[in-house]
C-alpha cells in the first residue's frame, strides 16, 4: 500500500512538473498567436528609457532593442512601464513577456528568473554627490546616506563592502530629488544616464561624479520568465543577430550609451558578416 501511495505521488509530480515546463515554453506561441510582444521596461530617463518630449513616445536603447525584438519576431510591440520594485513580479505574473529593464545579471537574479545568455552590453554603477562632498573613491561613503532604487543590485556592496547607510527609493528620479533635496549624500544608479545629466542638464552643474571607476559592473541581459527556453532561445539569436549586423553597436552609440571593453568582446565574438 505504502509503495502504491509512493508511486502514484511520483507520478503526480511528474505531470505537474511536465505541465510546468508545459505552460513555460507556450510564451512564444503565445506572443506568435495574439501579434504582440510585451515588453517591461524602465522610462527613468535618458539613454535607457525616456517618454521623448516631442513625440510624448517611449525612446530610447532599451526601447530601441524591444522594438527590434518585435520586428524580428513578425510581431507587434506593447510596452509597460515598470519600476525597480516591480519589475521581477510583472515578469512572473506574466504581465510582461521579457523584461528590458536595467538589470544585470548577478546569482540571486538567475536563481527566480530565466535570462538570455547573450548580453547586449554590461553596466556598473556610478555615484553622482554635490561637488565638494569630499567622496573621491568608494571608501568614502562610508557612513554617508547614499540613495539607491529599491532592488538595486548596488545595494549590498555599498553597505557590506563599504559601509554606506543605504537608502531605497522608489526609482532613480525619486532618489536623485532625495539627493537634491539633501536627504542623501550620494545617490548610485546606472552610470551612464548619470554623466548624461550632468553633462546635458543646467540644473545638475553642482553635482559631479568624482568616482571613475564604475561599482560592480556586470552584463546587461534580456529576462524571461524561468524555465522559458523556446522564448530564450529565440530571443538569444536575435541579440547575437545585432552583433553580427553591427546593429547593436550602432544603436548603443545612437543612444549615447559608451561603447565598453565588454560589449566590444561581445562584438568580436560574433563578427559583423559572420554566420
Amino acid at each position: 500500500m505504502k509503495a502504491q501511495h509512493t508511486s502514484r505521488y511520483l507520478g503526480a509530480l511528474l505531470i505537474l512538473a511536465a505541465a510546468g515546463l508545459a505552460h513555460a515554453d507556450a510564451t512564444l506561441d503565445r506572443i506568435k498567436s495574439r501579434g504582440t510582444v510585451v515588453a517591461g521596461v524602465i522610462l527613468s530617463g535618458p539613454p535607457f528609457g525616456y517618454i521623448d518630449p516631442k513625440t510624448q513616445q517611449p525612446a530610447g536603447l532599451n526601447i530601441d532593442l524591444a522594438n527590434s525584438i518585435a520586428q524580428r519576431l513578425g510581431v507587434k510591440l506593447e510596452t509597460v512601464t515598470v519600476t525597480p520594485p516591480n519589475r521581477v513580479q510583472f515578469l512572473q505574473q506574466s504581465k510582461v513577456d521579457l523584461l528590458l529593464a536595467n538589470m544585470q545579471l548577478n546569482a540571486e537574479r538567475a536563481e527566480i528568473l530565466g535570462y538570455v545568455p547573450t548580453p547586449y552590453g554590461d553596466a556598473g554603477g556610478g555615484l553622482i554627490t554635490r561637488k565638494g562632498s569630499g567622496i573621491k573613491k568608494w571608501e568614502d561613503a562610508k557612513g554617508k546616506v547614499v540613495c539607491v532604487s529599491q532592488g538595486s543590485n548596488y545595494a549590498k556592496p555599498l553597505l557590506e563592502q563599504y559601509g554606506a547607510n543605504v537608502k531605497g527609493l522608489p526609482g532613480q528620479p525619486e532618489s536623485l530629488l532625495a539627493l537634491k533635496g539633501g536627504s542623501c549624500q550620494a545617490s548610485v544608479h546606472d552610470s551612464a544616464p548619470l554623466h548624461l545629466l550632468v553633462a546635458d542638464n543646467p540644473e545638475w552643474k553642482e553635482f559631479e561624479l568624482p568616482i571613475a571607476n564604475d561599482l560592480i559592473p556586470l552584463p546587461s541581459v534580456i529576462w524571461v520568465r524561468k524555465g522559458e527556453t523556446d522564448t530564450q532561445n529565440a530571443l538569444d539569436k536575435i541579440v547575437q543577430d545585432w552583433y553580427r549586423t553591427g546593429w547593436l553597436v550602432e544603436t548603443t552609440k545612437k543612444n549615447r550609451v559608451p561603447i565598453t571593453p565588454e560589449l566590444t568582446k561581445w562584438q568580436a565574438k560574433y563578427p559583423v558578416g559572420s554566420k
